[in-house]
């Protein structure tokens, strides 16, 4: 194993309360065949052992640090993007190629970031990639089903010339949808790598319960100026799978939420034009990155 001497990559990690998998997540970082030059832990408010373990780790392995957050009693809003915001800020590494955002509940190959770089190196238009996410039910493995151009926020690999084009990201609900389609629309292509296979021992958006969780997606999506057709077709899409009903009034409530509270939209214009585009260039059959 090396520390990455040709590929330069820093990870991120944002963990509250993960004692049960972080050992996953880190053992798998461990045994890869490119070493990060920096791994950040940040430990936000957690309440269990986390801490600890993260200290531990920090402890045997120069390369990781472990930062630790106050608890304030609830989960981020944002899906962990305020922990993550605060490891990047505290990178002593600047000259990475590569940053990573790598949720805590996660195991993956050995091989796995090695594979994610060569597709980088494969596609230099390819700003933002990473595995698919397979969450593990029983013992079963249930791959999640995503647009084209979405990489999962669980692990998302960003290219330093694309990260710096899209002025880094949204501090809140709808991060992981305003950096790819920012990203598109500034020419970069943002994908997920259907043969790397990451395992997720936890339902994406499902930290806070189910139902916090798709309120929390329907808020994002006024958040990110979804067009109300697109955002109509997604609660209809919705009712045909499980929790049937539940989801989509999940969704629309979360939708409602955030335009009765007068959430902030994001403060670009010509972004929401380009989400709203792309969406309904999707609802009426002609080319668009949401395929």
């Amino acid at each position: 194993m090396t520390t990455g001497a040709a590929i330069r990559y820093c990870i991120v990690t944002s963990v509250r309360d993960e004692e049960t998998y972080i050992c996953k997540t880190v053992e798998s970082v461990l045994a890869q065949t490119i070493l990060p030059e920096e791994w950040i832990i940040v430990d936000d408010g957690s309440t269990d052992a986390t801490g600890k373990i993260i200290d531990e780790y920090a402890r045997q392995y120069s390369w990781i640090t472990a930062l630790h957050r106050e608890d304030r009693k609830v989960r981020s809003t944002g899906g962990g993007i305020h922990g993550f915001l605060f490891g990047v800020d505290a990178l002593r590494s600047k000259q990475w190629d590569f940053l990573v955002n790598l949720d805590g509940d996660l195991s993956f190959a050995p091989d796995y970031f090695e594979r994610c770089f060569e597709y980088f190196r494969q596609n230099p238009e390819l700003g933002i990639g990473g595995g698919t996410i397979h969450n593990k039910v029983g013992n079963e493995l249930l791959q999640e089903s995503v647009a084209g151009f979405h990489v999962r926020g669980a692990t998302k690999i960003y290219r330093r010339a694309c990260w710096e084009s899209i002025g880094g990201m949204l501090a809140g609900l709808g991060w992981d949808t305003f950096d790819e389609v920012k990203a598109n629309m500034k020419n970069w292509k943002t994908r997920s790598f259907p043969d790397l296979q990451v395992i997720h021992y936890r339902y994406t958006g499902t930290a806070g319960g189910l139902w916090w969780g798709l309120v929390k997606d329907g808020q994002a999506d006024y958040i990110v100026g979804y067009h109300p057709l697109f955002f109509a077709a997604k609660c209809v899409r919705r009712l045909f799978r499980s929790p049937y009903l539940f989801g989509s009034i999940g969704l629309f409530y979360g939708w409602c939420k955030g335009y009765w509270s007068r959430v902030p939209r994001v403060p670009d214009e010509e972004f929401i034009r380009y989400v709203r585009k792309q969406q309904l260039n999707r609802l009426f059959g002609r080319e668009t990155i949401w395929r």
